[in-house]
């Protein structure tokens, strides 16, 4: 009886064991996973299993259709662990795949902001510093000062040294608060100027890749991350901004601590686009000029898979190749972030000449089964053959 009531006891402990690990399973992923998924037409019949560490399954019900305000088609479903265990309920949004051309071809991008950026303090007499005496930080955004929107560092730098002292009014923008601040420039001993001990930029130009074109409208994307500050590592207002065509010239070798880097030169003076966006999921404009190339279809998030893809990334020239990669993560989880895919460079060519993956690929698409799935966005310093992507879905969403 002994050894029977054991064996029951026993059996209790792993059932148990196991309930709660599944419980704590499906309240990890209820809370993690997206509450909404767009629905193709290869989901009308059946269920789409998501790139998930576990089997996680998003059904669609068939019985609940509806329409919403705008018109769009939408319906409930369900995600599913291993097909069985219910997680939470999602909706699903009825959209056709858009149709975009890859990029991969290298751009410049010029960029001035919308006001100035804030990116040091220093005293300007011992123990005397009147930018962190007004309220100042590094990543503030100085909008206008004196009742004046502010277009250069240079028109602030005069309005303080011509100031005599006086207070100055500044308006700053700190993330998404604006507040009002008063700035008292001090003399300075070294050459009797007024100074406020400030350092600040007005303007950014750099190397990236882009991520598509939209053949219909023109629209582009890049980067697949923001254009940020070298020093705050702020994202940077936008206040204007074009895009140029660019040459590789040349590239160093990303080793493991050390990422590399794409070296071009600007093709002319003329903009290849415009810039009207800069976020978190990367920059966005219109062309300048009619797209061409081939478009392809968009996977959406649930689409992707492990395994086997590619990505279109310039080293030389100005002309795009294919690169073999592999997809070893996905995380759904990431909402709109930047870091959805875990991408391997599997191409011997590339990993021969690079290493990888090289500052200045940020924004090559990625491709797998014949659609664009996301585009480049960081490289590990431990390694750089991996680095993160984001989904193109995210970037759609983004753009608007």
């Amino acid at each position: 009886m002994k050894r029977v009531s054991r064996l029951i006891k026993g059996t209790a402990a792993v059932f148990l064991t196991a309930a709660l690990a599944v419980m704590a399973i499906v309240g990890f992923y209820s809370h993690s996973l997206p509450d909404s998924y767009y629905l193709t037409e290869g989901m009308s019949a059946g269920y789409s299993r998501l790139g998930c560490l576990l089997d996680v399954r998003l059904y669609r019900s068939e019985d609940s259709v509806l329409a919403s305000a705008n018109g769009d088609s939408l319906c409930s479903g369900e995600l599913k662990l291993w097909g069985t265990v219910p997680i939470k309920d999602a909706e699903l949004k009825s959209a056709k795949a858009p149709s975009l051309i890859p990029g991969g071809s290298p751009i410049g991008i010029k960029f001035l902001t919308d006001g100035v950026m804030v990116v040091k303090l220093q005293e300007v007499l011992e123990g005397v510093c009147p930018a962190k005496d007004a309220g100042l930080v590094a990543g503030d955004n100085i909008v206008s000062a004196n009742g004046e929107r502010l277009s250069s560092s240079a028109r602030l730098s005069q309005i303080i040294s011509e100031s005599g002292g006086e207070p100055i009014a500044l308006t700053v923008q700190r993330g998404r608060d604006s507040y009002e601040t008063s700035l008292v420039p001090v003399q300075s001993q070294a050459d009797g100027s007024f100074k406020g001990g400030i350092w600040i930029r007005d303007s950014s130009a750099g190397v990236g890749t882009l991520t598509y074109i939209d053949p219909k409208t023109g629209c582009y994307g890049a980067l697949g991350h923001p254009i940020s500050d070298c020093d705050t590592q702020r994202t940077l207002p936008l206040g204007s901004g074009e895009i140029v065509d660019v040459t590789v010239t040349g590239y160093e070798r990303g080793e493991r601590g050390c990422p590399g880097e794409l070296f071009g030169t600007f093709v002319s003076g003329l903009a290849a686009g415009s810039v009207t966006k800069n976020c978190e999921q990367g920059v966005f404009g219109v062309m300048t000029y009619p797209p061409h190339g081939e478009a392809v279809p968009i996977a959406f998030r649930q689409e992707v898979c492990e395994g086997k893809a590619s990505i279109l990334t310039t080293i030389s020239g100005n002309t795009p190749k294919e690169y073999e990669v592999e997809i070893e993560r996905i995380s759904l989880s990431d909402g709109l972030g930047t870091k959805n895919l875990v991408i391997r460079v599997t191409d011997p060519e590339l990993l021969s000449q690079t290493g990888g993956i090289v500052q200045g690929m940020s924004g090559s698409p990625i491709l797998q089964n014949g659609k664009l799935v996301g585009a480049v966005t960081h490289v590990f310093l431990s390694d750089p053959s991996r680095g993160y992507g984001i989904f193109i879905e995210n970037m759609l969403e983004a753009a608007g």
